[in-house]
C-alpha cells in the first residue's frame, strides 16, 4: 500500500520558516517526480514546487520563488520543502504528491501551514 506521510506543518509568524517533509513508502516501480501543492480556503489547488527523481531538476512557482526550496533524499524516498520568509498568503493545506514512471500518482493527507501573528 502506497503511503505518503507529511510532517512539519504548523503555526508560524510572518517572516518565519518551516520545513515540510514527505516520506513515500510501499510503492513498486520507480519514482518519476515528487511535488508539493497547496490549497487555501476558497482557492484552487496550486503547484508550489516539483523535483525530478532523476537528475534532481526543480520547478518552483513564481509566488514562492526565492523563498521556498524543494529538495530530496533519494535513498529515503523523501522530499522536503524549506519555506522561508513566510507570508500570510502562504497559509494553506500543503499536499505532497508522487508520480511514478508508470504515471501512477499518489497523494499525502495534507498538512496545515498557518502564517499569522
Amino acid at each position: 500500500q502506497v503511503q505518503l506521510v507529511e510532517s512539519g506543518g504548523g503555526l508560524v509568524q510572518p517572516g518565519g520558516s518551516l520545513r515540510l517533509s514527505c516520506a513515500a513508502s510501499g510503492f513498486t516501480g520507480s519514482m518519476y517526480a515528487m511535488f508539493w501543492y497547496r490549497q487555501a480556503p476558497g482557492k484552487e489547488r496550486e503547484l508550489v514546487a516539483s523535483i525530478m527523481s532523476s537528475g534532481g531538476s526543480t520547478n518552483t512557482a513564481d509566488s514562492v520563488k526565492g523563498r521556498f526550496t524543494i529538495s530530496k533524499d533519494t535513498a529515503k524516498n523523501t522530499v522536503y520543502l524549506q519555506m522561508n520568509r513566510l507570508k500570510p498568503d502562504d497559509t494553506a493545506v500543503y499536499f505532497c504528491g508522487a508520480r511514478l514512471t508508470n504515471d501512477a500518482i499518489y497523494w499525502g493527507q495534507g498538512t496545515q501551514v498557518t502564517v499569522s501573528s
